[in-house]
């Protein structure tokens, strides 16, 4: 079996590469890439640290949640890992617009005891 060499394209590596430098210049500008900059890589809320490895999993958070609101000191940024950023957003819409589940079935869900009958099941044996 012969493994066929293909010759390379000279100019389409070259466009890759002055594609993939462009792009890259394009994220540092972004609001994205300034706080990766200026921050740490490591959750606000957690304190998982990130590596160039798993940098996909660390995002910008809005403190005042207005994705508009991007000043050039990053006061309203800070990085939170999707887990933290996804439960910020939670809590801030249930804030925002009230929990969904009632607040009588909050009260009976924490009125539960698994161990109510445990002394009773102890004793028969």
């Amino acid at each position: 079996m012969t493994i066929k060499k293909v010759a390379l394209n000279q100019n389409k590596l070259n466009q890759i590469v002055i594609d993939a430098r462009k792009n890259q210049t394009e994220r540092e500008q972004s609001y994205r890439g300034q706080a990766l900059k200026m921050y740490p890589w490591i959750c606000g809320r957690c304190t998982r640290e990130f590596t160039n490895a798993n940098l996909t999993e660390l995002t910008v958070h809005h403190r005042n949640h207005n994705h508009d609101d991007n000043p050039a000191d990053g006061s309203n940024w800070e990085l939170l890992c999707v887990y933290c950023h996804d439960n910020e957003h939670q809590r801030f819409e249930e804030t925002r617009f009230g929990s969904s589940a009632s607040s009588s079935t909050n009260a009976s869900l924490g009125a539960h005891n698994p161990f109510a009958n445990l002394k009773d099941l102890m004793s028969k044996k």
